[in-house]
């Protein structure tokens, strides 16, 4: 793959790289969306973490890859997403070092990445943190497939998670711009299969919200037994998308944890 074509890809991927605002070497943080969700949402998060490059992850057919088809299924996915960590991670001046952030349908994506990236011999990230998802070994998904129900259900479905604008999931044109990725996505996570695999070497930290509808404390927890290093736990008060809403103290579990790295 030539330079200008890397660049390229790797600007679709991560349409903020060049916007972090982090020192020179600061270290990456690629951050996974929830289902139907989309670089945007961690935005924000750049420039709050000292020391961290927040590289928020567009994945195709949503916001600047809205033309793109979206993936419906986790193997080619997590693949295509390996080819641009390993490639970004590469080109950084961080020294083979970043961590993943993932949140949702966003934390399988990031677990299920590390060992993609570990099958291809690539460097492990220091850090993995997770929130507002189930171990992906106890995860399931209970309901009809989301790929099956029409847009009011889809809606319902959105409201009760919260995180997306009222104004939005009642405009009929407005909701058609996003429910084809909302249900790619879903797709990928009730098409899941985990398979066993060694232990990940790296300290893992869970952040999980108390009344978040899709989300087991327990099944949570399992997230600990995936690891053979430092896991933390951590509790929000709130919903599905708690740990966004109260960025400053996510901004803060993850500054600390960072720190020996930064």
């Amino acid at each position: 793959m030539s330079v200008a074509s890397t660049e390229d890809v790797l600007s679709r991927w991560l349409p903020f790289r060049a916007c972090t605002g982090a020192e020179p070497g600061a270290l990456p943080l690629y951050c996974l969306p929830h289902a139907g969700g989309a670089a945007s949402a961690f935005r924000m998060w750049q420039r709050r973490l000292p020391g961290v490059a927040v590289q928020p992850v567009q994945l195709p057919g949503r916001e600047s890859r809205h033309r793109e088809p979206p993936y419906e299924r986790m193997e080619p996915l997590v693949s295509d997403l390996a080819d641009t960590v390993l490639a970004d991670v590469e080109a950084s001046a961080a020294g083979r070092r970043y961590a993943l952030y993932g949140h949702s349908l966003g934390a399988i994506v990031a677990f299920e990445l590390i060992r993609e990236i570990r099958r291809r011999g690539g460097p492990a990230p220091v850090h993995l943190f997770v929130s507002g998802s189930d171990a992906p070994h106890l995860t399931r998904e209970d309901g009809p497939p989301v790929r099956d129900m029409n847009p009011k259900e889809v809606a319902e479905l959105l409201r009760t998670l919260g995180g997306t604008p009222e104004w939005l999931l009642s405009d009929p044109d407005a909701l058609a711009m996003i429910i084809h990725a909302v249900q790619a996505d879903f797709t990928v996570k009730e098409t899941y299969v985990y398979r066993d695999e060694p232990l990940l070497d790296l300290p893992i930290s869970l952040l999980t919200s108390s009344a978040d509808p899709r989300v087991s404390p327990l099944k949570a927890a399992g997230w600990s037994t995936l690891t053979s290093a430092h896991f933390a736990p951590y509790s929000f008060d709130g919903g599905h998308f708690a740990v966004l809403e109260q960025a400053a103290r996510t901004h803060a579990i993850v500054t600390e944890a960072l720190r020996p790295w930064v």
